[in-house]
């Protein structure tokens, strides 16, 4: 989230205009040009102390955690990058259509789906909720989120760091998976530019010695594709009027941001709030597939009058930041 709809409903306020804008305008359906996503691919990472992490998470304190909008927020305010002026307070439940039909934005209710979770991890003294997406990986362990869920951009890694997938209603059926790394690009670590508001974590092994994706299975990825695609997104929304305790859902076309074009951004109609940061985005999606798309962006911000989510376009900086975590 950003200066924009955090994903809380109220979030962010204006620097941290964390609120989705939607616009009528149709998005570009041209491929990237260079422009796009020409910085230097740069990785940074963080090692983590696992003991006890999934100790730690209690059913009290995974109950209590914060939703992790907030944290982009901060990170939106710390490095202004955000046109403040245009951002919007409130929250309307719908956004129109490029022909001028209203289209609702409110997420659909879903069955749990074994590689889409929750992540639960510790920040600045405080704990935290997003949600994650285990994908396909030469390590068979690695988690992709927020950016804002793994680093506070600028600023320190995430600790106590753990993904429950498939959690509904307080259960973990498939158990906690506590991070032993987390990677960000660098762009996201050293100044929290919203363009790279992605991460991942690499998990431990279970007790059994099995990977995660050898449990949960895990969704593919895909990098440097075309603007303008429709997508599911899924997450774990927490602040009202949701709860946080089962998976939602969002459809639709991608169209630029219009307030903060710096961030690259696409975003799609839904009012998913707080908690649904770091959800994933997919493509080549239907109804015979459901969650068995290809990973292509993640749940970032949205503004607060606009029901629209928007996520990061995944080039080339993205793409190395997964390769290095996914070889890790």
């Amino acid at each position: 989230m950003t200066s924009t709809r955090s994903l809380a409903t109220a979030l962010l306020s204006l620097s941290a205009a964390t609120v989705l804008a939607l616009t009528g305008a149709g998005a570009a359906t041209a491929a990237p040009g260079a422009s796009d996503d020409n910085k230097n691919p740069s990785v940074t990472s963080a090692v983590l102390n696992a003991a006890g992490a999934a100790d730690y998470w209690t059913p009290e304190r995974m109950q209590s955690a914060l939703p992790g909008d907030t944290l982009a927020g901060k990170a939106l305010e710390r490095g202004n990058r955000s046109s403040a002026a245009i951002v919007e307070k409130g929250k309307p439940s719908s956004t129109k259509g490029t022909k001028g039909t209203t289209t609702t934005a409110t997420a659909q209710s879903e069955q749990p789906v074994s590689h889409i979770g929750k992540v639960f991890f510790t920040l600045g003294g405080a704990n935290y909720v997003c949600s994650g997406n285990a994908v396909s990986s030469t390590n068979g362990s690695t988690v992709a989120t927020a950016g804002h869920c793994v680093n506070e951009g600028p600023g320190a890694y995430a600790t106590n760091f753990i993904f429950a997938p498939a959690y509904e209603n307080g259960a973990t059926p498939y158990g906690k998976w506590s991070a032993r790394a987390l990677y960000a690009p660098s762009q996201w670590v050293s100044a929290g530019d919203m363009t790279y508001d992605t991460g991942f974590a690499v998990v431990n092994r279970n007790a059994q010695n099995q990977t995660l994706t050898s449990v949960v299975g895990g969704s593919g990825v895909a990098f440097n594709q075309a603007r303008g695609l429709t997508y599911k997104s899924y997450g774990y929304p927490a602040a009202a009027p949701f709860n946080g305790e089962t998976l939602k859902s969002c459809t639709g076309k991608a169209s630029n941001d219009p307030n903060n074009p710096q961030f690259n951004t696409q975003g799609i109609p839904c009012d998913m709030t707080g908690g649904s940061s770091g959800g994933p985005w997919f493509i080549q999606t239907s109804s015979s597939t459901g969650a068995a798309g290809i990973q292509n962006s993640i749940n970032s911000y949205g503004y607060n009058r606009s029901a629209v989510m928007y996520g990061p376009y995944w080039g080339s900086v993205i793409q190395s930041t997964y390769a290095s975590a996914a070889k890790s």
